[in-house]
């Protein structure tokens, strides 16, 4: 038989042994406390359900009502602890991620007001437009860029925390790794183009005489 994960799907399989009801149910230390019937089906489970009950009431009608649940609802059941706690560290990283967003776009537009001055004298010296642009969202993806370093080194390094949260995906799996510092990489671009997009639109006159 193939490994069972009898006691969740967290836990690792343990060996087990497969005996008859009839026999086990004359073992002392190990009576049989209840049944499980489990049916595979080609169809819809539901649909067969209440044939299988009927079934099993005309067999022995005093033994306690029994139901009908779908491997699917068992499994559901089984990890619905995990599930909740990962739908609330969900919403946690959504707004952390919201509020990274617009801490950047907060820090980058405060640098460019800053230089205003600065950018007008670059425009009237003969910068292009895609001049500022690149210098504003350079700047500004360098510190994102330090940031993310520090992320991926304290990630890494909380693993040991991490992997008693996960299940079927490793705490140092460098796919999702990739993905999240690829997801923070584009929030933090758009939160510094759209600053760096308004640097472009500054008149040199003005900006020359801004204070």
């Amino acid at each position: 038989m193939g490994d069972v994960r009898s006691f969740g799907l967290d836990k690792e399989a343990k060996s087990e042994i497969y005996l008859s009801y009839q026999q086990q149910s004359f073992l002392p230390s190990n009576r049989l406390p209840r049944m499980y019937l489990v049916m595979r089906t080609s169809g819809e489970p539901t649909a067969i359900a209440a044939a299988a009950l009927e079934s099993i009431r005309e067999i022995d009608k005093d033994l306690p009502n029994p139901q009908a649940r779908t491997m699917e609802t068992v499994l559901a059941a089984s990890i619905a602890e995990r599930r909740s706690n990962m739908v609330l560290l969900g919403v946690f990283a959504v707004l952390a991620l919201i509020l990274t967003g617009l801490g950047i776009y907060g820090v980058i537009s405060y640098s460019v007001t800053q230089r205003t001055q600065e950018i007008g004298i670059r425009m009237a010296l003969g910068a292009q437009s895609r001049d500022v642009l690149q210098l504003v969202i350079r700047q500004g993806m360098s510190l994102v860029l330090i940031g993310l370093c520090i992320g991926l080194v304290g990630a890494i390094a909380l693993t040991r925390v991490i992997a008693t949260l996960l299940f079927g995906v490793g705490a140092k799996d460098p796919l999702t790794f990739v993905a999240v510092a690829a997801l923070l990489s584009i929030v933090a671009f758009v939160a510094c183009y759209i600053p760096a997009r308004r640097a472009t639109k500054v008149d040199p006159l003005v900006a020359l005489r801004y204070e």
